[in-house]
């Protein structure tokens, strides 16, 4: 029995000529043929050649690798050759032992013609049979990390809200209800009273990272029920441009980084270009960016205080056209769809001092100055239709202002939708590693 020699990457093999590694991955391909066996292992980091010259009767190696199936877990020792003729590197594994750690059945469930769906039920197998999918994650990974860097070095205290709450945190619409002992609960459609809390707790600049919950039943390439989300929230601000301005910077140092460690990779795999955008971004009143839409013929009935999905691409292909940039922060949304907690303009008491910021026509992003004075926030809340009981319900909360908070703001960031734009993806669902959705709790 030949022990096994230290585990050894793939792309990391170039380093090891001459010597005798092992190898652990997958089988990717075989190609069996009458004098030589070539076995393409491959783990996360590349693929290599294992190659075996057949010995006829008694070799034990050559039985193994007939015996094979694609996506077999193996572990191939081998001694590392250079081979000029071989695509991968220039070089293969001559093999001494090879262990079977997992074989796979056969047929699998999937191959690269099966549509999204499926490839959801089976997505352990999506994921590691495609680079360009383990690639997104790693760009995740990145700019979520370049996210918490820049927040960190802003001052910011990262925080974990609870998820299940007493009381519905947004609307009584859209939220999960679940039996919680004798009574019910509500999953968190964001962290939003919570990070005020905290601001009222005296912690000055809140960062969190988590799961938000939506009980909306939308079927769009954009919506999710679970989903992560990126929010901030700011003391003692100015007004609503400096929460503009905040994630304006933190998107540019995220995109940065993201550029120089995959900006290649994404490239050659999703054949986009990751562009570190200038600053600031464009920005346009939800009055200006109506006007300009309806000049183009979107909305003729005039009826819509909302942009839809239609109108957010159409004012992006405009602004992009005008700056050449590919952001833009729609300004100063109508009170009548915005929540009771947005503070108003002074000037236009029937606008908020709120925004949404959207990139290549895809809202990213919801944010905006609260309403942190107690007697204003409870006469909002009335205009909203909240009654006694809501009140009386969102009484830790209302209790926040009671007592000396300061001007605040915020925003709350789709981490899935971010990453379906800047890969170029056509649906949440590839962005997401299990999604979920209305009609989707499985695997």
């Amino acid at each position: 029995m030949i022990h096994p020699a230290p585990r050894v990457l793939v792309a990391d093999l170039r380093e090891h000529v001459g010597e005798t590694v092992s190898v652990c991955g997958w089988v990717n391909t075989l190609r069996l043929q009458r004098t030589m066996q070539f076995v393409l292992v491959r783990d996360h980091t590349g693929l290599t050649q294992v190659t075996h010259r057949r010995g006829g009767s008694g070799d034990e190696l050559e039985q193994q690798f007939e015996e094979l199936t694609a996506e077999s877990a193996v572990r191939v020792t081998g001694r590392v050759v250079d081979n000029p003729v071989v695509n991968l590197d220039g070089l293969e594994i001559v093999p001494e032992a090879v262990e079977v750690l997992n074989r796979a059945e056969a047929p699998l469930p999937i191959d690269e013609h099966t549509g999204l769906e499926h490839r959801l039920d089976w997505r352990f197998l999506d994921v590691r049979k495609r680079p360009a999918a383990q690639l997104l994650f790693a760009v995740q990974t990145t700019a979520e990390q370049a996210m918490r860097e820049f927040a960190h070095r802003e001052g910011c205290t990262e925080m974990h809200t609870p998820k299940l709450m007493g009381t519905a945190s947004e609307s009584g619409a859209e939220v999960f209800k679940l039996g919680y002992f004798d009574r019910s609960a509500y999953l968190a459609q964001s962290p939003q009273f919570y990070k005020q809390m905290a601001i009222a707790a005296g912690i000055d600049r809140v960062f969190e990272v988590g799961p938000v919950f939506r009980a909306e039943p939308s079927f769009t390439s954009r919506h999710a029920t679970e989903f992560t989300g990126v929010d901030l929230e700011l003391a003692w601000i100015d007004g609503v441009e400096d929460v503009m301005s905040f994630e304006e910077r933190l998107l540019a140092h995220a995109l940065a980084r993201v550029a120089e460690v995959h900006g290649a990779a994404i490239l050659r795999h999703f054949g986009v270009e990751v562009v570190v955008p200038a600053l600031p971004f464009p920005r346009i009143t939800m009055a200006e960016a109506q006007r300009v839409l309806r000049a183009e013929g979107w909305d003729p009935e005039q009826a819509k205080t909302d942009l839809d999905p239609e109108g957010e691409r159409a004012l992006a292909a405009h602004i992009k056209e005008q700056t050449g940039h590919e952001f833009v922060f729609v300004t100063h949304y109508p009170a009548s769809i915005r929540p009771f907690y947005h503070m108003r303009s002074t000037e236009q008491p029937d606008l908020t001092l709120s925004f949404d910021l959207l990139w290549k026509g895809l809202e990213i992003t919801t944010g905006a100055q609260r309403e942190h004075r107690y007697d204003v926030l409870v006469k909002q809340a009335g205009e909203k239709g909240m009654g006694v009981e809501s009140l009386q319900a969102l009484q830790d909360y209302l209790n926040c202002f009671r007592y000396g908070c300061p001007p605040h703001g915020g925003l709350g960031m789709g981490l899935g939708r971010v990453l379906m734009v800047m890969l170029g993806l056509d649906s949440i669902r590839e962005a997401t590693f299990l999604f979920r959705g209305p009609n989707r709790l499985t695997p």
